[in-house]
């Protein structure tokens, strides 16, 4: 697969208005032919000129293998542009940014990128689940080469008798109502906890908390506790903890560092 890191690097060369010459950064070339875009690969000249001669060229993709996409996209958000280009149909797909920008995808591998998984619950709102579709969407991950898998658990399946608060819609909740003492309650570690303290060991707690789904890694999970937030190994898997209410900047930083972390031993041994 050849997936240019950045826009930079791809040049458009319909014209000439220098010659041969192109701009130092270029390393791939969209021309337009009479049967459609073509992608060249080029090498440069040395020298410290912003246009460069171009020592050698050939063509990477012709016409026919070559589809253009018929809308602006966020080239920044380079997972969705290699699921796109997947779906294409052809070996290299032509990208165009809301700018005019332009990059590629010639011969797309789905499994090239690293899979994050993501585990949260519903309801209320996923919020770790949803943010990180929108900041992947913004293309703030573009540099991470990563594609996300979500495992979001409904707790309303649990059926129990009393959940956590009010904001799920829930009608018997630990932070509205009373209790008996003897109910089935879906919460985690923190429920368990506050049923202790108020209500004594008659209660059942349905666990609900998402980093005992953990089942894949590498992972980045959601979790009530503040002192898990960071990295490490639960359920024997490598990954990321953020907290309930966790800011987009802080659940990039823990990304970022979780990514960094398992690629520097290459994914291997992290929870062995």
């Amino acid at each position: 697969m050849i997936f240019p890191e950045e826009c930079k690097y791809v040049g458009l060369a319909t014209t000439k208005p220098l010659g041969e010459k192109v701009y130092f950064l270029s390393r791939w070339l969209i021309r337009e032919t009479d049967e459609g875009p073509e992608v060249l690969a080029v090498s440069l000249a040395d020298g410290d000129e912003l246009m460069r001669e171009v020592k050698a060229g050939w063509v990477l993709a012709t016409p026919e293998e070559t589809a253009v996409w018929p809308e602006p996209v966020n080239i920044n958000d380079r997972s969705r542009l290699l699921r796109l280009a997947s779906e294409s149909g052809k070996r290299c797909t032509i990208f165009t940014s809301p700018d005019e920008s332009r990059t590629f995808v010639f011969d797309p591998e789905p499994g090239s990128f690293l899979t994050v998984h993501v585990y949260d619950i519903v309801p209320p709102r996923a919020h770790l689940a949803a943010v990180l579709e929108e900041l992947e969407a913004t293309g703030l991950f573009g540099d991470l080469n990563v594609t996300f898998e979500y495992h979001i658990r409904d707790i309303r399946d649990l059926e129990a008798e009393v959940y956590p608060c009010r904001a799920g819609g829930f009608d018997r909740t630990l932070d509205a109502d009373r209790l008996e003492g003897n109910e089935r309650v879906a919460g985690c570690l923190t429920a368990r906890q506050f049923c202790a303290e108020n209500y004594g060991d008659g209660i059942e707690i349905a666990e609900i908390c998402p980093l005992t789904q953990v089942a894949e890694e590498p992972f980045i999970a959601r979790c009530c506790r503040g002192e898990r937030e960071g990295v490490g190994v639960w359920n024997e898997k490598y990954g990321g903890v953020v907290h309930w209410g966790a800011s987009p900047h802080t659940i990039d930083l823990v990304l970022r560092r979780m990514l960094e972390e398992w690629r520097e031993d290459e994914g291997r041994g992290r929870s062995g």
